[in-house]
Protein backbone atom coordinates (compact mmCIF):
# COMPACT_ATOMS: atom_id res chain seq x y z
CA UNK A 1 0.00 0.00 0.00
CA UNK A 2 1.91 2.76 -1.18
CA UNK A 3 -0.60 5.48 -1.18
CA UNK A 4 -0.44 8.57 0.73
CA UNK A 5 -3.54 9.05 2.08
CA UNK A 6 -2.85 8.21 5.78
CA UNK A 7 0.64 9.03 5.37
CA UNK A 8 0.10 12.58 6.56
CA UNK A 9 -0.73 14.00 9.58
CA UNK A 10 -3.83 16.10 8.20
CA UNK A 11 -5.31 12.96 6.50
CA UNK A 12 -4.94 10.81 9.28
CA UNK A 13 -6.68 13.56 11.59
CA UNK A 14 -9.12 14.05 8.63
CA UNK A 15 -9.99 10.09 8.92
CA UNK A 16 -10.11 10.05 12.48
CA UNK A 17 -12.49 12.66 12.68
CA UNK A 18 -14.57 10.87 9.58
CA UNK A 19 -14.75 7.32 11.28
CA UNK A 20 -15.11 8.36 15.30
CA UNK A 21 -18.33 6.81 14.71
CA UNK A 22 -17.47 3.62 12.96
CA UNK A 23 -16.48 0.32 14.45
CA UNK A 24 -15.98 -3.08 13.80
CA UNK A 25 -17.86 -4.16 17.18
CA UNK A 26 -20.62 -6.55 15.42
CA UNK A 27 -17.87 -8.06 13.58
CA UNK A 28 -15.55 -8.90 16.52
CA UNK A 29 -18.68 -10.59 17.98
CA UNK A 30 -18.66 -13.01 15.21
CA UNK A 31 -15.06 -13.24 15.87
CA UNK A 32 -15.42 -14.11 19.37
CA UNK A 33 -17.67 -17.29 18.28
CA UNK A 34 -14.14 -18.58 16.68
CA UNK A 35 -11.08 -17.12 18.53
CA UNK A 36 -10.91 -17.93 22.22
CA UNK A 37 -10.81 -14.98 24.63
CA UNK A 38 -7.22 -14.69 25.79
CA UNK A 39 -5.45 -15.86 22.05
CA UNK A 40 -2.69 -13.70 21.01
CA UNK A 41 -3.97 -11.70 17.82
CA UNK A 42 -2.57 -9.44 15.43
CA UNK A 43 -4.71 -6.74 13.92
CA UNK A 44 -3.49 -5.70 10.36
CA UNK A 45 -4.13 -1.85 9.72
CA UNK A 46 -5.11 -0.69 13.28
CA UNK A 47 -5.29 2.78 11.98
CA UNK A 48 -6.91 5.17 14.57
CA UNK A 49 -6.82 2.22 17.11
CA UNK A 50 -11.15 1.81 17.47
CA UNK A 51 -11.31 -2.09 17.15
CA UNK A 52 -7.80 -2.29 18.30
CA UNK A 53 -9.83 -1.41 21.67
CA UNK A 54 -12.48 -3.37 21.44
CA UNK A 55 -10.35 -7.01 20.45
CA UNK A 56 -8.10 -5.72 23.32
CA UNK A 57 -11.00 -6.32 26.00
CA UNK A 58 -10.64 -9.88 24.64
CA UNK A 59 -7.30 -11.07 23.20
CA UNK A 60 -3.45 -9.98 23.42
CA UNK A 61 -3.74 -7.77 20.41
CA UNK A 62 -0.40 -6.61 18.88
CA UNK A 63 -1.39 -3.88 16.48
CA UNK A 64 -0.08 -2.76 13.10
CA UNK A 65 -0.19 -0.07 10.45
CA UNK A 66 2.14 0.74 7.61
CA UNK A 67 1.98 4.73 8.47
CA UNK A 68 4.01 6.29 10.57
CA UNK A 69 1.13 8.55 11.45
CA UNK A 70 -1.04 6.37 12.66
CA UNK A 71 1.11 4.52 14.10
CA UNK A 72 2.14 8.15 16.26
CA UNK A 73 -1.13 8.33 17.35
CA UNK A 74 -1.84 4.88 18.07
CA UNK A 75 1.23 4.99 20.50
CA UNK A 76 0.35 8.43 22.27
CA UNK A 77 -3.27 7.06 22.59
CA UNK A 78 -2.64 3.76 23.58
CA UNK A 79 0.66 3.74 25.62
CA UNK A 80 0.42 0.52 27.10
CA UNK A 81 -0.30 -0.92 24.04
CA UNK A 82 1.77 -2.90 21.53
CA UNK A 83 2.05 -1.82 17.95
CA UNK A 84 3.84 -2.69 14.95
CA UNK A 85 5.40 -0.95 11.58
CA UNK A 86 3.86 -3.77 9.01
CA UNK A 87 2.75 -3.67 5.73
CA UNK A 88 -0.15 -5.87 4.76
CA UNK A 89 0.85 -7.55 1.83
CA UNK A 90 4.76 -8.90 3.53
CA UNK A 91 3.95 -9.02 7.08
CA UNK A 92 7.45 -8.86 8.09
CA UNK A 93 7.34 -11.16 11.37
CA UNK A 94 8.96 -13.44 12.66
CA UNK A 95 6.00 -13.78 15.63
CA UNK A 96 2.85 -16.20 15.53
CA UNK A 97 -0.70 -15.38 16.28
CA UNK A 98 -3.23 -17.17 17.73
CA UNK A 99 -5.69 -15.11 15.70
CA UNK A 100 -5.50 -12.10 12.25
CA UNK A 101 -8.30 -9.26 12.15
CA UNK A 102 -8.42 -6.15 9.90
CA UNK A 103 -11.37 -4.31 8.89
CA UNK A 104 -11.31 -2.75 5.45
CA UNK A 105 -7.50 -2.93 4.94
CA UNK A 106 -7.49 -6.10 2.51
CA UNK A 107 -9.30 -4.24 -0.14
CA UNK A 108 -6.52 -1.75 -0.46
CA UNK A 109 -4.64 -4.74 -2.38
CA UNK A 110 -4.09 -5.77 -5.81
CA UNK A 111 -5.01 -9.53 -6.52
CA UNK A 112 -1.21 -10.30 -6.35
CA UNK A 113 -0.70 -8.33 -3.33
CA UNK A 114 -3.80 -9.81 -1.66
CA UNK A 115 -2.32 -13.69 -2.31
CA UNK A 116 1.05 -12.75 -1.69
CA UNK A 117 -0.22 -11.41 1.67
CA UNK A 118 -3.26 -14.66 2.36
CA UNK A 119 0.12 -16.88 2.08
CA UNK A 120 2.43 -14.68 4.75
CA UNK A 121 -0.65 -14.51 7.02
CA UNK A 122 -1.14 -18.60 6.69
CA UNK A 123 2.74 -18.39 7.74
CA UNK A 124 2.52 -16.20 10.70
CA UNK A 125 -0.57 -17.89 12.19
CA UNK A 126 -0.39 -21.16 14.33
CA UNK A 127 -2.05 -24.21 13.51
CA UNK A 128 -5.68 -24.04 13.70
CA UNK A 129 -5.23 -20.27 13.59
CA UNK A 130 -8.53 -18.01 12.51
CA UNK A 131 -8.55 -15.36 10.58
CA UNK A 132 -11.66 -12.03 10.30
CA UNK A 133 -11.50 -9.50 7.40
CA UNK A 134 -13.99 -7.27 6.05
CA UNK A 135 -14.12 -6.24 2.80
CA UNK A 136 -16.00 -3.96 0.32
CA UNK A 137 -18.70 -6.08 -1.78
CA UNK A 138 -18.72 -5.27 -5.27
CA UNK A 139 -16.98 -5.62 -8.94
CA UNK A 140 -13.80 -4.30 -10.39
CA UNK A 141 -11.67 -1.70 -8.68
CA UNK A 142 -11.18 2.15 -8.15
CA UNK A 143 -9.15 5.38 -6.47
CA UNK A 144 -11.08 6.96 -3.98
CA UNK A 145 -9.15 9.58 -1.99
CA UNK A 146 -6.20 8.61 -4.11
CA UNK A 147 -5.72 5.18 -2.49
CA UNK A 148 -6.52 1.98 -4.36
CA UNK A 149 -9.88 -0.24 -3.47
CA UNK A 150 -10.34 -3.24 -5.03
CA UNK A 151 -14.24 -4.74 -4.54
CA UNK A 152 -15.19 -8.32 -3.31
CA UNK A 153 -17.73 -10.92 -4.07
CA UNK A 154 -18.49 -14.19 -1.76
CA UNK A 155 -16.90 -15.98 -5.14
CA UNK A 156 -13.56 -13.81 -5.29
CA UNK A 157 -13.07 -14.47 -1.75
CA UNK A 158 -13.53 -17.92 -1.16
CA UNK A 159 -10.76 -18.43 -4.74
CA UNK A 160 -8.38 -15.87 -3.18
CA UNK A 161 -8.78 -17.98 0.67
CA UNK A 162 -9.36 -21.73 0.13
CA UNK A 163 -6.45 -23.31 -1.21
CA UNK A 164 -4.68 -21.68 2.31
CA UNK A 165 -7.92 -21.44 5.12
CA UNK A 166 -11.18 -23.37 5.73
CA UNK A 167 -14.01 -21.00 4.98
CA UNK A 168 -15.99 -20.69 8.09
CA UNK A 169 -17.82 -17.81 7.31
CA UNK A 170 -18.56 -15.28 4.40
CA UNK A 171 -21.78 -13.19 4.87
CA UNK A 172 -22.71 -9.83 3.65
CA UNK A 173 -24.01 -7.13 6.21
CA UNK A 174 -23.93 -3.82 5.77
CA UNK A 175 -21.63 -0.68 6.47
CA UNK A 176 -23.50 1.90 4.92
CA UNK A 177 -25.92 0.60 2.13
CA UNK A 178 -27.35 -2.22 2.48
CA UNK A 179 -25.31 -5.49 2.09
CA UNK A 180 -22.38 -3.43 1.31
CA UNK A 181 -20.02 -5.42 2.61
CA UNK A 182 -19.11 -9.27 3.33
CA UNK A 183 -17.21 -10.58 6.29
CA UNK A 184 -14.88 -13.59 5.91
CA UNK A 185 -13.59 -15.70 8.60
CA UNK A 186 -11.09 -18.68 8.14
CA UNK A 187 -9.24 -21.35 9.95
CA UNK A 188 -5.81 -21.99 8.78
CA UNK A 189 -5.65 -25.55 6.99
Amino acid sequence: MKEEYYKTKDSVEEYIRLAKEVNGGELIEKFKEFLPSDSTLLEIGTGPGTDWNILNKDYKVTGSDNSNEFLKHLISSYPSGRFLDLDAVTLNTDEKYNGIYSNKVMHHLKDSELKNSIKRQHDILKSGGIICHSFWKGEGSEIFKGLFVNYHTKKSLRDFFEDYFEILLIMNYTEFEEADSLLLIGKKK
